[in-house]
């Protein structure tokens, strides 16, 4: 017999982004009734520092839920501090840490962040990292950040955590894309859907974009991530030196219109220095484009394996040779792009994960183990 639907906080304090999509995804698709609150996704570290005393005062009355959702970009010690005993159990979701993102040029870690994931994991009931990647990595950090304290290490925090922690890979919302007919159109479409930010290292796309075209070969590009506050130059450069080769250039709001562009695109390609999941590629990979993608990070775990020696490269001589060959080939990788997509939607589209994600809420505070 199937338990009664559950009543769920879920508390967004970065809603934009990977963070919205998987929100707005879980919420759409989990059989139980899911009620989000949600902050705009800007001034992450001052969400960091004060999201729990905000959500605290919108969430009222806290005995109407069964459980509360929580990303990892609130402090989810201060909460349930705050609510005491009237604060249901607690599954956190980690789309990010402290101790690996990169720091920008001239930044230094500000070691309360990482604190902020340690307390946030002690405190929470179960925690969900998006790939087992980042789970390994949360606990490599940890242990690296925990022996820099002067003396009085909490040794015993990383296996309080780890006794709760899972894996469990976000849902997306797509669907496929074959047949398409403006695929084949010339000249080929190069996708870039990432964030407009330090982290997805779009220097070194640029850079590859430009190797390119040295060598004759024609291309457009669309340029779709989302922007915030400050936007690299770097963009603003590439727009004036590719020209007329970009189609497109900033955010796509529209859902429609954006897989409409993915959907023409002949590769999708990553250089990002911080990646723990990936659902910008799986999204595209899922409508036909084909994803290269660097051998790091949780790539090599999200590319099945029979699709990594055209999709991986581990180099920058290998991005300009592999994305070079796409372009001048693109009719050969249809087939593959066709095989791609489908095992994208088998893998990761939203009807095939969200069983798993209603186990975990269910199991969050209840003494059982979800597989």
């Amino acid at each position: 017999m199937t338990e009664a639907p559950l009543t769920i906080l879920f508390l967004e304090p970065f809603y934009g982004g990977s963070h919205k999509a998987f929100a707005d995804g879980l919420a759409a698709h989990s059989r139980h009734q899911i009620h989000l609150l949600q902050m705009p996704a800007r001034f992450w570290k001052w969400r960091m520092r004060g999201a729990a005393l905000h959500f605290f005062q919108e969430a009222k009355p806290l005995e109407q839920y069964q459980r509360i959702l929580a990303s990892g970009l609130m402090s989810t010690a201060d909460f349930k501090a705050l609510a005491g005993s009237r604060c249901p159990p607690v599954l956190l979701y980690f789309h990010e840490n402290q101790f690996t993102y990169p720091l920008s040029d001239g930044e230094r870690m500000d070691y309360q962040f990482g604190f902020t994931d340690i307390t946030s994991a002690l405190a929470a009931d179960r925690i969900l990292f998006n790939s087992q990647t980042h789970m390994d990595m949360f606990f490599a950090h940890m242990h690296r950040f925990i022996r820099k304290m002067p003396d009085f290490r909490p040794q015993w925090a990383a296996d309080a955590i780890r006794g709760k922690a899972f894996v469990c890979y976000p849902g997306c919302e797509i669907k496929g894309a074959f047949p398409h007919p403006s695929r084949n159109t010339e000249p080929p479409l190069v996708i870039w859907n990432h964030r407009w930010e330090h982290d997805k290292n779009p220097e070194t796309f640029f850079r590859a974009l430009r190797e390119v075209q040295n060598r004759k070969i024609d291309f457009r590009v669309a340029l779709l991530g989302e922007t915030f506050e400050r936007v690299p130059s770097v963009f603003h450069e590439a727009k004036k030196e590719l020209g007329s080769r970009i189609v497109a250039f900033g955010h796509e709001p529209d859902r429609n219109d954006y897989i409409q562009w993915l959907q023409q695109g002949a590769v999708v390609v990553s250089t990002a220095k911080q990646e723990n999941f990936g659902i910008s590629i799986v999204e595209a990979a899922s409508c036909g484009c084909l994803p290269l993608v660097p051998d790091r990070l949780s790539y090599p775990e999200i590319i099945p394996n029979a699709f990594q020696d055209t999709c991986i490269y581990a180099s920058r001589g290998e991005l300009v040779q592999k994305l070079s060959q796409m372009l001048t080939r693109a009719g050969d990788f249809e087939a593959k792009r066709e095989m791609l997509s489908a095992e994208m939607v088998r893998r990761y589209a939203w009807k095939n994960r969200i069983n798993a994600f209603d186990r975990h809420i269910s199991d969050t505070g209840s003494g059982h183990s979800s597989p």
